[in-house]
């Protein structure tokens, strides 16, 4: 029965009341995102920056006696020396080897038309007739294959030109990212509080997606440094002991390429290997080619399975085609955006599924996919937050996010 006492003006006055907060509550917050929206990924990566190195965080606070802001920016400065500095130096060696392998391919010294003439003279009759009866004349493809080169030679220019041009936005938005970085490690137990008392998802939801988001962050960045680490530093050795000039840069392609699933290193010591055999060092080109297959892919097959589909739960197919979209959308940042995106499509569809069919109570942490290991039974409610409210995260939270 209605409230005798309530007249339907009064009812009515509510709902404009709360359809109107409801409004402005959307327009804002999506004004909000506009502002933000050229920050998105120093933002995404300040909040997994901050996921990947909170037990450093912790450690420090232990050791500081409790001073966060000091624990902060040691982490902060860790972080920055270690892959600030290695980065330099790196970007140097590759940038003067790129520039040695482009001055190579626009006075000639790779001569692509000697190696199409070692390959038609290596070939039996018969297959030069079949290949000229498809149209495929080796006078033609020299002229192709010439062009090409000019083209990589202007792409590598290109893209040395757009590095040099791109600096200053990467070094702000690289120290934006370590700024945001500084309050997330430091506050970031409070954020997290605010955000899940605010999100109307109920606490177990909301400490499962939470949670979700960070293993298969931790995953994918741990997996793909990894794999590609591994993989680029074996292709770069193999390079400099075959003689294969600019090693460091294609060890650093490789990097690059790993994070593409199952054959992302292949693209670059494949042709590598081939060239080799076609261009008169033909044992160079086998040493190469049994090396990429069983050193630098095993490498692959063996780790990424370990790294990232054992923590991230996923499907290799599910990670290659995530990441390639990730990548595609996001540019660089998309190797880890495209495989989170798609965990947190798992988990929540997985949620609502498991619920809609055993029709178990809405704040069940059953009902929404997560066992009790991760979700502690005694983990007390969360309380709206005021200025109490601690700056660490809860124990059961930390573990999660922390690894």
């Amino acid at each position: 029965m209605s409230d005798p006492g309530s007249r339907p003006s009064d009812v009515a006055a509510a709902r404009i009341e709360m359809g109107f907060f409801l409004g402005l509550l959307v327009v804002f917050s999506l004004l909000f995102l506009l502002i933000l929206s050229d920050f998105f990924q120093p933002i995404f990566w300040a909040a997994l920056m901050g996921v990947l190195f909170q037990p450093m965080q912790s450690w420090f606070e232990r050791r500081l006696q409790g001073r966060a802001s000091l624990a902060a920016l040691m982490t902060v400065l860790v972080i920055l020396v270690t892959v600030l500095v290695p980065t330099l130096l790196v970007s140097s060696a590759v940038a003067d080897q790129g520039l040695q392998l482009y001055e190579g391919l626009q006075e000639g010294r790779v001569n692509s038309g000697a190696i199409l003439e070692r390959v038609e003279q290596s070939l039996p009759e018969g297959a030069v007739e079949l290949l000229e009866r498809a149209g495929i004349v080796p006078e033609t493809m020299k002229d192709r294959v010439s062009q090409a080169a000019l083209q990589a030679a202007s792409f590598i220019a290109g893209l040395a030109v757009s590095v040099g041009q791109n600096v200053g936005r990467f070094a702000a938005m690289f120290f934006i990212m370590l700024y945001l970085l500084f309050f997330t490690l430091r506050d970031g137990g409070e954020m997290l509080q605010r955000v899940m008392w605010a999100l109307p998802l109920g606490d177990e939801r909301e400490r499962g997606l939470f949670a979700k988001f960070a293993e298969v962050g931790r995953a994918t960045i741990k997996g793909t440094l990894v794999v590609g680490g591994v993989q680029g530093i074996l292709g770069g050795i193999i390079f400099a002991v075959l003689g294969v000039q600019g090693a460091v840069f294609w060890g650093v392609v490789m990097v690059f390429l790993s994070m593409l699933p199952a054959f992302g290193a292949t693209l670059v010591w494949l042709p590598a290997a081939l060239f080799l055999l076609v261009g008169g060092a033909a044992v160079k080109g086998v040493i190469l080619l049994l090396y990429g297959v069983f050193i630098i892919g095993l490498a692959d097959n063996i780790l990424r399975p370990l790294l990232v589909g054992r923590d991230t739960k996923m499907p290799d197919w599910l990670i290659l085609v995530s990441t390639l979209g990730g990548l595609t959308a996001f540019g660089i940042s998309g190797f880890v955006i495209g495989p989170i995106a798609a965990a947190m499509f798992l988990a929540i569809w997985t949620m609502f599924g498991e619920a809609q069919e055993g029709g178990l109570t809405a704040g069940s942490v059953e009902a929404f996919g997560l066992s009790r290991s991760e979700v502690r039974e005694d983990e007390p409610p969360l309380a709206k937050p005021g200025p109490e409210v601690s700056s660490s995260m809860s124990s059961a939270l930390e573990e999660e996010l922390g690894g």
